[in-house]
């Protein structure tokens, strides 16, 4: 798992191009405020234990908010930090548990469109809890 966390003060995306057409269609342009958004790529070696990647992925997500001092995230497949890559539906899987754990933790969570190229924009100040990347 590569993990990628930005702290943005705004990140919005509008989805171009749609590239796996067995996931939902997209057109809406979304902007956020004060959010960590995880640039997350799972990789082909995360499915041998699928259960203790999801844990670490949580973990890590609320020790990236608490670092930044926020209780919002967003998960965003991002398959350009490995050369390793599990399949798309395993990945929309692991974001749908981890959705769902951040939200029973009390956390704001929600997803970008899956299986979409997005036009983003991201405005993260120049500190070093901003920005943490992991390889678990």
């Amino acid at each position: 798992m590569k993990l990628l966390m930005i702290y943005c003060d705004v990140f919005s995306y509008k989805p171009q191009l749609k590239t796996l057409e067995n996931f939902p269609d997209f057109t809406e342009e979304v902007a956020k405020e004060k959010v960590l958004v995880a640039f997350t790529q799972m990789e082909e070696k995360d499915l041998k234990d699928l259960k203790k990647v999801e844990t670490k992925l949580v973990k890590n997500l609320k020790w990236g908010a608490k670092k930044n001092e926020v209780k919002y995230v967003i998960l965003h497949s991002f398959a350009h930090l490995s050369t390793s890559k599990a399949d798309p539906e395993s990945t929309k899987t692991l974001f749908d548990k981890v959705e769902l754990r951040l939200l029973a933790a009390d956390y704001t969570c929600e997803q970008t469109p899956f299986g979409y190229f997005l036009d983003i924009n991201v405005q993260a100040p120049g500190r070093s809890a901003a920005r943490i990347f992991l390889d678990f």
